[in-house]
């Protein structure tokens, strides 16, 4: 009897390399057509309309992304299509959907990682190395803290550029457990930066973002639940010269 090499016993991994995509056509405003394929997803798409016309072509992909998940296991388009029916978006038949851009990476999103995404969130990724270090040092920091030492605790990160502070502050705000933040800045420029890493990654699901401008008020915040409240000097002192 022959024995059995490790090729007979597991399957050769595939090359493939699915993805999910969505693209709009000038025929149907407001509305997203959403496929899945194993190919270039421009030769998919360029494939459903087989037959030229004069002008430009009329249609727009607007989406594609990986239908991989970490484990290896893939999903398809169903799936998604599946996911936005159950989120109540409007399915207006075949594989089109009146829906946002948004709410298609939210949907691939929860797809991939498993978690429900009832916010529409589009982030999920991962601390960095340096970012891990940065909070861990400053994690023993407050936490070696003695609330009778008479001062109060202030932890600097001296970080280059690009080096990810504002999602590494909230990510250090989840391990302290601490859910009121003050952001005070002489930037107001950098609201969205602080606003968008907030309300878009999935790791800050049910966390609110309050601003002068954004038109959600403090006492309108649901206390119950951690918040972060931004605001420039400029806001509570007015116009700085």
């Amino acid at each position: 009897m022959a024995l059995k090499t490790t090729k007979d016993l597991f399957s050769e991994k595939t090359n493939l390399r699915p993805k999910i995509y969505a693209y709009t056509d000038i025929t149907y405003k407001g509305l997203l057509k959403i496929g899945y394929t194993v190919v270039e997803v421009q030769k998919r798409v360029s494939e459903q309309y087989p037959t030229k016309r004069p002008g430009d072509i009329p249609y727009k992909i607007v989406f594609e992304d990986s239908a991989m998940r970490n484990d290896g296991s893939s999903f398809d388009d169903h799936a998604v299509h599946r996911y936005l029916k159950k989120k109540g978006v409007n399915h207006k038949g075949g594989e089109w959907f009146e829906c946002s851009i948004e709410q298609v990476k939210a949907a691939v999103l929860a797809l991939k990682t498993g978690i429900e995404n009832e916010e529409n969130r589009t982030l999920s990724h991962k601390l960095r190395p340096e970012q891990k270090e940065a909070i861990k040092k400053a994690v023993n920091y407050f936490k070696s803290y003695k609330k009778d030492a008479k001062r109060t605790p202030h932890f600097l990160w001296n970080a280059k550029m690009r080096f990810g502070k504002t999602f590494s502050s909230y990510q250090l705000a989840k391990e302290m457990g601490w859910k009121k933040i003050l952001v005070l800045t002489f930037k107001p420029a950098v609201e969205n930066a602080w606003k968008d890493d907030l309300m878009n990654h999935i790791d800050f699901e049910g966390w609110q973002f309050v601003s002068k401008h954004n038109g959600l008020k403090y006492e309108n915040l649901n206390k119950k639940k951690p918040f972060v409240c931004f605001g420039s000097f400029q806001d509570y002192l007015g116009k700085m010269i």
